[in-house]
């Protein structure tokens, strides 16, 4: 198992990116975050542009945390989960708070992972854990490794048991050291590291 970082203290914010088969993937890493965490966590799920998401009501039943979609300007809240919204780049800004941006796809896609990650990465250095899970394209790769080169932890879902196994390959191509788990066992260190056990 490959491993990235500290084993998860002292982080305040993890971003979470997903493309095909994503919210599968998210309802079993999401909700294994602890209530005790009390930190922020930032979730891109590739969506498409004309319809309106319906991850707040899909999530919220689901996870500990408060479940809400981003707002441009936002104060970012303590145990929050913030899902970027259709069409819009969702990034970290100083403060911290939330903006949202509509500058050009990046690997065809509004929201983009890797901006997300790179922007977080700005902010929390060393305090952010960066989670990358099933998809089919390079999104989150450059991102991923933003965030290790920031210093945080990052952790991708293990390619051989992904849905599609491309998005976490392609990171593992960028950076090899990145942990790499399959998704039963990346809630249960989830779990671990947001309730103060990391393992």
């Amino acid at each position: 198992m490959s491993r990235s970082g500290s084993h998860g203290a002292g982080v305040e914010a993890i971003v979470v990116g997903a493309s095909a088969g994503g919210i599968d993937a998210m309802s079993i890493v999401l909700p294994a975050i602890s209530e005790a965490f009390a930190g922020a966590v930032f979730a891109v799920l590739h969506l498409p542009r004309e319809r309106p998401s319906l991850l707040v009501e899909i999530f919220a039943p689901k996870c500990r945390l408060a479940v809400r979609e981003a707002e441009d300007k936002e104060p970012i809240d303590a145990r929050t989960i913030y899902f970027a919204p259709p069409d819009y780049h969702m990034l970290v800004d100083r403060g911290p708070a939330l903006a949202l941006s509509a500058d050009p796809p990046v690997h065809f896609s509004r929201p983009s992972i890797d901006v997300l990650f790179e922007s977080a990465a700005d902010v929390y250095g060393p305090r952010l854990m960066g989670v990358l899970l099933t998809g089919a394209n390079e999104d989150g790769a450059a991102g991923l490794e933003a965030v290790h080169r920031a210093g945080g932890v990052t952790c991708v879902e293990d390619p051989a048991t992904a849905a599609v196994p491309f998005m976490a390959a392609a990171a593992l191509r960028r950076w090899p050291g990145h942990r790499v788990l399959s998704l039963p066992a990346l809630a249960d260190w989830l779990s671990a590291v947001t309730a103060g056990n990391p393992a």
